[in-house]
């Protein structure tokens, strides 16, 4: 069963920054894939940003030009670097990692989330 560590959220003010961090480990195949993913206080689960083993990156336009996601999916370690902060960005982040059985099975496994508040 897949584990996640995640750490750095926590309460930040707006125009602020905060890092998260994930590292993943006991997954029996190897991830493609890291990323983050958020739910505010009623509102539906939605994509943050993730990154590939290739370094390929892709954000939501939310978050475009002020988040930046970094990590090392071979190492399974994923981070978030959020910039600029709003407070629309309240919300518990998920640190996800995608990967695919040798039977070419895909999977996600998702952590079990860490919050992030932006208040003045």
């Amino acid at each position: 069963q897949v584990q996640f560590v995640e750490s750095g959220g926590g309460l930040v003010q707006p125009g602020g920054s905060l890092r998260l961090s994930c590292a993943a480990s006991g997954s029996s195949f190897p991830f493609y894939a890291m990323g983050w993913s958020r739910q505010a206080p009623g509102k539906q689960h939605e994509f943050v940003a993730h990154i590939t083993n290739g370094g390929y990156t892709n954000y939501a336009d939310s978050v475009k030009g002020r988040f930046t996601i970094s990590g090392d999916i071979a190492k399974n370690t994923v981070y978030l670097q959020m910039n600029k902060m709003q407070l629309e960005d309240t919300a518990v982040y998920y640190c996800n990692a995608r990967g695919a059985t040798t039977g070419g099975s895909e999977f996600t496994s998702w952590g079990q989330g860490t919050q992030v508040t932006v208040s003045s």
